[in-house]
């Protein structure tokens, strides 16, 4: 199963009016530091702090009346927990979020206040997965996957679509267009949106260091599974595996995979609340952190599209990181 440009444009048309249509934004002192035009895509704004709001929204407005009487569950550090828990409230179904018990606190508390009930579970010995298809099986409720689900791509999708419309409004075409990679969800999505409207833009991912699956997987040819022996600050990235439809459609859009490290990740939050006045956290910052790094090459490139992905940081951390303490 794919997921096209037409699935792309009906997930614009469902999530219109729900959705925001985030800014894409540019600053001068960026622009001289990188040198090159850098538009940036605040989807720190978007609905719950993050892009995940138009994924979620898209697949569970198309559940039928009976599916959405018996509720869904999702797994989520985080991003997706929200954006399921708040779209489940708005269109009135019962939701379950499978959490880590180290989740952000900020994540925990705002997917507990839309309304969505939260089992945690130890992601060093536990299963999400198992989980949630235990508690699925149990109560009759629809899973709500991440990443890998056409709709949720196709939600995610609807970033490249307003990047690119947003781009030429902004009399600029983009040639490069760089973004974070978990599970691949935004990237497949992105890519296909993109490369449907702008063929000739390089895609770019980003995924920070223990975590860089996607490259070795691409670099492998297959899907490469790897069980994790660390942490990384980048909460929202800490997927061990592309998924099985993200994959391959990565496989045939991106250009190159960088990799950046907790430091690179520190110095570009930092960079990001100084000079562009914004808050990230620190796996939506991942792509501005390659950019600042040196990790995506911009030779003979006249404009670059990065995504901010989220800017759901945990207050504390983000006082430490900006003390320099991380």
């Amino acid at each position: 199963m794919t997921v096209t440009l037409a699935d792309i444009q009906a997930a614009a048309d469902r999530i219109s009016g729900h959705a925001v249509m985030t800014p894409l934004i540019e600053s001068p002192a960026l622009n001289d530091r990188a040198g090159v035009r850098v538009l940036l895509k605040a989807e720190t704004l978007q609905r719950v702090g993050a892009f995940k709001f138009r994924g979620a929204y898209n697949r569970l407005v198309q559940l039928s009346a009976e599916e959405r009487a018996r509720g869904v569950v999702a797994f989520s550090s985080g991003n997706h927990a929200q954006g399921v828990a708040l779209d489940a409230r708005l269109l009135g179904i019962p939701a379950l979020i499978v959490m880590p018990s180290d989740a952000p606190k900020v994540k925990v508390v705002a997917t507990q206040g839309y309304g969505a009930e939260v089992r945690f579970y130890d992601r060093l010995i536990d299963s999400r997965e198992a989980i949630a298809a235990e508690i699925a099986a149990q109560r009759g409720s629809v899973v709500v996957p991440a990443f890998d689900d056409p709709h949720i791509i196709a939600g995610q999708g609807t970033v490249g679509l307003e990047m690119v419309a947003q781009a030429k409004a902004a009399g600029a075409t983009l040639d490069l267009v760089a973004a974070p990679i978990s599970g691949g969800g935004l990237l497949a999505g992105l890519a296909t949106a993109i490369k449907g409207l702008s063929p000739d833009t390089a895609m770019v991912g980003v995924e920070p260091e223990g975590f860089d699956d996607t490259l070795k997987s691409l670099q492998a040819g297959e899907r490469q599974v790897f069980k994790p022996t660390g942490r990384s600050l980048c909460d929202s990235l800490e997927s061990p595996f592309p998924g099985e439809l993200t994959f391959p459609i990565m496989q045939k859009t991106v250009a190159n995979v960088a990799v950046v490290s907790d430091r690179e990740i520190t110095e570009a939050m930092r960079y990001a609340f100084a000079t562009l006045k914004l808050v990230v956290e620190p796996g939506g910052v991942a792509a501005l952190a390659a950019l600042l790094a040196g990790k995506i090459n911009v030779a003979g490139k006249g404009t670059v599209g990065l995504v901010l992905s989220g800017g759901n940081v945990d207050p504390e951390q983000f006082a430490q990181v900006l003390r320099g303490e991380l």
